[in-house]
């Protein structure tokens, strides 16, 4: 009897994966795979995580007057039409519980109920994490919060006594607490799928330490009765992750930040690559096999562009994962601002092609199979239904029923007359539209669809820099535009009927497709049809006439432009405006400025919705720099920008055989992506030389950063061809010589260099353009979780590289060989980096 007893307690703690229950919850099976209790069927789910009942969004909301009951409501409606059905919170512990882990029964747990339960009455399910360990400043100052995370902080509550059994206790009081809204316990509310238990805990010491921590965490949980999933964050403290198989939990929880954090601007080139596979070093122990895999943050930080969701979510698919929630959705009421995570940004309002990309990765993750693998950068930018192209800043979906793209897009619908669903911004083979917002077609029978257009959003201003409340980084225009669509199912000529409350839009009959347009919500209706819905009609996880949008907040015209840094002599200059106005301007010029002459004035040609061109002839410019301003004319009066008291638009002109420079540190220095150096600093060679970037790694490893030069050269492409040379003008430090690797990254991710020895003096270093060779892209910015892989073969075969490709710069300073036990600290001044 005792042998039996000792082989079945062996048998119980060597087997904690396979955790099931004969109930309705969700089950891990003995693959490590997650399934419904009642079906058997693998749980796949997709959605963010949000915050508002938490820390900074529930003091913005108070601040700003914003019931944040509304603020759920708005932002769960625009959920649903993304195709979310999965949520994810790390619970700020510190302003729910006491300093002995009991809870407290406040209005930011009460507000959290009431988000579950408006999750969900759309169909939405959950993951909670019930520990967070953070204080609930960021980005402010922490407040003075009763919880036990604020008295201990993370670090003592993985280690010392009486934290563990506070937050024990909290464990227990949090599972067992009971919804009002629903009157159902976290414990037992059937949409909530898992449990994890902490956020990002950073453990010491001992695998068996972790062990004994995590059981002491599941051990409380378990005796509430609860036989959900329990999961535990495993991509930190990575060479403790036997303490994590170990222990007595279903799963582990995983993070992918690819482009780093905090880069303070938009990061700009082709990311693909960073986003090619999602390693995970202990894939193949026989322990972690046995667990299910979630992902609970993941971001590409500090990109503007649309491209990038569904690569990821693919690579997810690909390690395995079958949960994933994106970090962070802005509320709604103060995303003009991005200020609570400034390094994300993500609303289906205000970055409206980014949220479509993350709707397509949300059918990513519903329709590519589990670990499914689609090979290497470049071949598996198309997989399956799936297409992602940076070159069209474009992802998009194709099936049958569904067609979804991020941007305009050439594709084709595999049949036009069998779609039931078309969400998409810009222009396609089946809408065409001038907005910037997003749209939302849906069959509701046959002959009869809703339509909702969501209003322009146009950001001013970079979103991913120092932001406040008080800088406006985007702004709303509620504008007229014309639309046409074309369906079988509609024909061409088809009735719009309003249906949002306050649409004060008339019915009105289309011919040949084509209609103007407002925001808002509508029933389109085939000629000779009839349907018994109505505005209040239920449909699916939506009712037809709701409609969520802010109103106008664009108070005044906004002329955006960059000019080129330069262009060749002897060539015309192409110019392109975004008039950001609340109606069309009566006129748009651009002024040329010449020293000693009259202003003269080139129209600027609308080409469509907000943007406008123009080409300046090549015999207009003259001497070395050009000048200009834009000016509009509205309601008879002329504005100018930039205005009088500011200085114009310039555009340096070059010679056709200078060089043609892709890096100067002097200007170029803040947006060179690289791993953090507080020693590294920008110094004028002499009085009135040239400034140098001082970069001098602290470690004695390969030190890499890359620098997207797209801008620098767009004026100078026709000089490529005539180039020859890679070069680098600077110098080493530390009185050492020292090695690099000056590498080009074409926009195909392609990557061609050579190495160079720099040596103390400030001198030319160059190298042949035909002696560049096939070498690694490094991974640049450094992702979360640092065990990714630091470079990858992106160039399918050897060749040539071609200077019409060609966009990013990629420089690492390589580690040195020395007779010395240690490696040698060696460091580089770059002045700039030329094609000659």
């Amino acid at each position: 009897m005792k042998i039996a007893l000792t082989f079945l307690l062996l048998l119980f703690f060597a087997c904690p994966i396979a955790f099931s229950q004969k109930s309705q919850d969700v089950y891990v099976d003995k693959d490590g795979v997650m399934r419904w209790g009642t079906t058997n069927e693998e749980v796949k789910g997709f959605g963010v995580n949000y915050t508002v009942p938490f820390a900074y969004a529930y003091r913005v909301a108070k601040q700003l007057n914003v019931s944040p009951e509304k603020a759920i409501d708005d932002d769960v409606y625009h959920f649903s039409r993304l195709g979310f059905d999965l949520y994810r919170v790390h619970v700020w512990d510190t302003e729910i519980s006491d300093t002995l882990g009991n809870l407290l029964e406040n209005e930011h747990l009460k507000l959290l109920d009431y988000a579950l339960k408006k999750m969900k009455d759309r169909g939405i399910k959950f993951v909670l994490t019930p520990i967070a360990y953070w204080g609930n400043g960021w980005p402010e100052k922490d407040e003075k919060t009763p919880g036990f995370s604020r008295k201990y902080g993370k670090a003592a509550c993985l280690t010392n006594p009486d934290a563990i059994q506070a937050q024990q206790n909290y464990l227990y009081q949090f599972l067992n607490h009971v919804n009002p809204y629903t009157g159902i316990a976290y414990k037992n509310e059937p949409d909530l799928i898992a449990f994890e238990i902490s956020n990002e805990p950073q453990h010491g010491g001992k695998a068996s330490d972790v062990t004994a921590f995590i059981n002491g965490m599941t051990s409380s949980m378990r005796k509430t009765g609860c036989k959900k999933p329990v999961f535990y964050n495993i991509s930190h403290s990575i060479h403790l992750a036997q303490g994590y198989f170990d222990a007595d939990i279903q799963g582990g929880t995983f993070q992918w930040y690819p482009t780093g954090l905090q880069a303070k601007h938009e990061i700009m080139g082709d990311l693909l690559p960073n986003v090619d596979d999602y390693k995970i070093p202990f894939a193949a122990n026989p322990r972690f096999k046995q667990m299910a895999k979630i992902v609970y943050e993941f971001d590409a930080a500090d990109v503007g562009r649309s491209y990038i969701y569904p690569a990821m979510a693919r690579s997810f698919r690909t390690a395995g994962m079958q949960l994933a929630t994106h970090f962070a959705y802005d509320p709604t009421f103060f995303a003009y601002a991005n200020t609570e995570y400034d390094t994300h940004y993500m609303n289906l309002i205000y970055t409206p092609q980014k949220a479509l990309s993350l709707k397509i990765a949300s059918e990513v993750f519903h329709n590519v199979p589990l670990y499914k693998d689609f090979g290497k950068f470049p071949a598996d930018t198309a997989f399956g239904d799936f297409r992602v192209s940076y070159g069209q800043d474009l992802a998009e979906m194709v099936t049958k029923e569904k067609f979804i793209y991020t941007n305009n897009t050439a594709t084709l619908p595999r049949n036009t007359a069998a779609l039931e669903h078309i969400s998409g911004s810009g222009n396609s083979a089946v809408v065409k539209y001038e907005g910037t917002g997003a749209y939302f077609l849906d069959k509701l029978e046959n002959g009869v669809w809703r339509l909702e257009v969501l209003p322009d959003a146009i950001w001013v201003q970079d979103p991913f820099g120092y932001n406040s409340l008080d800088k406006v980084l985007a702004v709303i225009n509620w504008r007229q535009w014309p639309m046409s669509v074309q369906l079988p199912d509609l024909g061409d000529e088809f009735e719009i009927r309003p249906l949002n409350k306050g649409n004060t839009a008339k019915s009105v009959m289309t011919k040949n497709q084509r209609f103007d347009i407002t925001p808002g919500t509508y029933m389109l209706v085939k000629k000779g049809a009839s349907s018994k819905l109505n505005a209040t009609s239920k449909w699916k996880n939506i009712t037809l006439n709701e409609f969520v949008a802010p109103e106008t907040t664009l108070t005044k015209t906004h002329v955006l432009h960059t000019p080129m840094k330069e262009v060749s002599a002897g060539e015309s200059v192409p110019v392109k405006v975004q008039i950001v106005s609340l109606k069309k301007p009566e006129t748009a010029n651009i002024r040329i400025l010449t020293q000693g002459e009259k202003p003269a004035d080139l129209e600027l040609a609308h080409v469509g919705g907000y943007h406008y061109s123009a080409l300046i002839p090549s015999e207009i410019l003259k001497g070395n720099v050009l000048k200009y301003s834009i000016v509009t004319r509205d309601n008879g009066v002329e504005n100018l920008y930039p205005s009088d008291q500011e200085k114009p638009f310039e555009t340096q002109i070059q010679p056709k055989s200078s060089p043609v420079t892709i890096f100067n540190a002097a200007q170029d220095h803040e947006q060179l992506l690289r791993p953090y150096l507080k020693t590294s600093r920008l110094t004028p060679t002499t009085e009135t030389g040239p400034s140098e970037l001082n970069i001098s790694p602290e470690k004695a490893e390969e030190y890499a950063m890359r620098y997207n030069f797209k801008s620098n050269i767009a004026g100078r492409t026709s000089d490529l061809s005539s180039r020859k040379k890679l070069v680098f003008y600077g110098r080493s430090l530390n009185e050492k010589p020292c090695t690099i690797q000056l590498a080009l990254i074409g926009k195909d991710g392609s990557v061609y260099g050579a190495t160079l020895d720099v040596k103390p003096e400030n001198s030319t270093y160059a190298v042949s353009l035909d002696n560049l060779k096939k070498v690694d892209f490094i991974s640049l910015p450094r992702p979360y979780p640092g065990f990714l892989p630091y470079s990858l073969d992106t160039t399918p075969k050897a060749g040539k590289v071609d200077l019409m490709n060609v966009e990013t710069l990629q420089i690492a300073i390589l580690t040195q060989a020395t007779d010395q036990p240690q490696k040698s600290l060696v460091g580089i001044a770059i002045q700039k980096v030329t094609l000659e």
